[in-house]
């Protein structure tokens, strides 16, 4: 039997199936990186057409070492899930930074100023997974230090590598917010998944109190009955008995009912519910005869209204009479008892209320003020 929290569990784990596909995975991040090496030729023109010797040799091999380390690291580190969230791997990124930088050093002998290239490559790393402070300041060090270079170094021209440095830093970053937004979707849709589940289970809970508290209550009583009545009247109790096994069948088909979601109440039922549970507790009972007036839409309410408030009379009230009295725009439940004490009866009239205003009615619950005794009120205003 499936019910509609196995239905809900189905579908979060679905949901966040679906969610963890979106996300992005380090075995795809290297071929996003892979594309960007192109602007990698010029240094690798540059050692290709220098004079064969230890530079370019040097510079090949370092070359071949950082585009290979490169991809390592965007495929071996994570995306931070916020920009001023703790740093995810910073250690590693920091150590791949500091061989990669190495590496570029490297390439510098064979390759000169084309060299520089490399940097960006730092840049847009150090952006990836580093704290917003500390990319930043990675990234004023590589443009300061580029910059510084190009000015210092003779025979050198500026051909806007530091502005490549910035370019790639933006680029990535624009990147990386798009990916931390959607790190955040997938929480917030992790969390409305679980809040449904929640609340669709709160929404069971509440229906088998109601079910099972009237259900037992009445088959309690019986039982009760059916055991004075051994010594006294034999029929009678046989009776009570199959009474009892008729409603414990009722009570399992009701749970049944309510775990496939489509339990459902009806309000000549419940009248009639409500005479056999009050005539079997000894109370007597004046008691509509017809539903007719009332409403479609408010039918279901009423019925949920006699089911809570008998069930609250039988086990708390001692009372001997109970009157439910009911027009098409209100429904009244009156006993001559004591009615509930504090602390009896609060879910079950909770569960009612928030029942009522859903459908913006009004439920009034307290002591009568005509007699003494206990009243339920419920105001529609159709």
């Amino acid at each position: 039997m499936t019910g509609p929290a196995d239905r809900d569990g189905a579908s979060v784990r679905r949901m966040q199936a679906a969610v963890a596909g979106a996300r992005p995975r380090g075995r795809w991040r290297w071929v996003f990186a892979a594309v960007w090496l192109v602007y990698l030729g010029e240094p690798l023109s540059a050692l290709l057409e220098r004079a064969p010797g230890w530079p370019r040799d040097l510079g090949l091999a370092a070359l071949a070492a950082f585009v290979a380390g490169y991809l390592v690291a965007v495929a071996r580190t994570r995306w931070r899930p916020s920009p001023a969230g703790p740093p995810t791997g910073a250690l590693t990124t920091w150590l791949w930074l500091a061989v990669l930088l190495a590496l570029a050093g490297l390439v510098l002998p064979g390759a000169g100023v084309h060299a520089l290239a490399t940097l960006p490559y730092a840049a847009a790393l150090a952006v990836m997974n580093l704290p917003t402070r500390q990319a930043a300041a990675v990234v004023g060090t590589l443009f300061v230090g580029s910059e510084l270079l190009l000015h210092t170094v003779p025979g050198w021209d500026d051909t806007g590598y530091g502005l490549g440095v910035v370019l790639a830093a933006v680029a990535v970053y624009g990147v990386r917010l798009a990916f931390e937004r959607n790190e955040h979707l997938a929480r917030t849709q992790d969390e409305l998944a679980r809040l449904a589940v929640a609340s669709e289970r709160s929404r069971i809970a509440g229906d088998l109190h109601d079910i099972l508290g009237h259900s037992l209550t009445v088959i309690a009583v019986k039982a009760e009955l059916a055991q004075r009545l051994l010594d006294v009247d034999r029929e009678r109790a046989r009776a009570e008995l199959a009474d009892l096994e008729k409603l414990s069948r009722d009570a399992l088909a009701d749970v049944r009912a309510t775990a496939l979601g489509v339990r459902g109440v009806s309000l000549p039922g419940e009248i009639a519910a409500a005479r056999a549970a009050l005539g079997a507790a000894g109370i007597e009972a004046e008691l509509p005869t017809a539903a007719d007036e009332v409403p479609s839409r408010l039918r279901e309410l009423y019925a949920w209204t006699i089911r809570e408030t008998v069930t609250n009379a039988v086990r708390h009230s001692s009372a001997s009479h109970l009157a439910i009295r009911m027009s098409a725009d209100c429904l009244e439940v009156l006993d001559d008892g004591v009615g509930v004490r504090p602390g009896e009866g609060g879910q079950g009239l909770a569960g009612l209320r928030r029942r009522a205003e859903a459908l913006g009615a009004r439920l009034q619950v307290g002591n009568r003020t005509d007699a003494p005794g206990f009243a339920v009120r419920l105001e529609t205003g159709r």
